[in-house]
């Protein structure tokens, strides 16, 4: 005897995960879009990373970034403080950028308007400590992206500056797009925008951003500043 397979109707093979017009893994058009942005901005930082992993291979002895970014307290001199407290500044935002989500996720517009006040704040707070990096460098050390000191600790590697305001630029140049997208974000949560709409979805995607530039960061800090 043999037992003939019968075929399912048409209708339900359109109606099943067979029949198309359905987002892969279920993610919205907007989150998918944010996720390859996110993606192929990877590549771009993982490129400059690389080609200053490189440079620092050729050139062979690099300016020593402990007495370059020190600040002196007193009559000590403490290296990296100011970056440590960049970095503590950016990874604790992700933190407030996680209970934005969160709250979104409850439709608590309040506590999610707070939450990204308090992300955005942070953010400026980064920026400035950059400015702050960036002007000392420039206007008391001499520094440019084409020329540096030819006295310690710069000993004339010219790469040092280049590899310095690309990378650190191109980062800083991501938190203010940062900052502003997620004040945006934030005036049209004040505004019941999402509540009138029925998602906070935006929120959630403003939050991929905001933690692949912290993430960013990290990588930033322990492979120009550390090593």
């Amino acid at each position: 005897m043999h037992s003939e397979a019968q075929a399912a109707p048409l209708e339900e093979v359109l109606k099943s995960d067979w029949g198309g017009g359905k987002s892969p893994f279920g993610v919205s058009w907007g989150k998918l879009m944010m996720w390859l942005f996110i993606l192929s901005d990877a590549f771009t930082f993982g490129g400059l990373l690389a080609g200053y992993g490189a440079l620092r291979v050729t050139v062979g002895k690099w300016p020593d970034a402990n007495e370059i970014f020190a600040i002196h307290i007193g009559n000590a001199k403490v290296p990296l403080l100011l970056i440590a407290i960049m970095t503590f500044i950016l990874v604790s935002s992700s933190g407030w950028m996680a209970l934005a989500v969160n709250a979104a996720y409850q439709r608590d517009r309040r506590n999610t308007v707070k939450y990204l006040l308090l992300v955005i704040l942070f953010g400026l707070t980064f920026l400035s400590c950059q400015v702050y990096e960036w002007s000392k460098l420039i206007f008391h050390e001499g520094v440019r992206p084409w020329r540096v000191p030819n006295h310690p600790p710069f000993n004339g590697i010219v790469q040092f500056g280049a590899c310095f305001f690309t990378l650190t630029g191109f980062h800083g140049l991501h938190v203010l797009s940062g900052v502003i997208y997620l004040s945006v974000i934030a005036a049209r949560v004040a505004k019941g925008v999402y509540d009138r709409r029925g998602s906070y979805e935006a929120v959630e995607i403003a939050g991929l951003y905001w933690h692949f530039v912290d993430l960013v960061w990290v990588f930033i800090f322990t492979f120009f500043y550390l090593f």
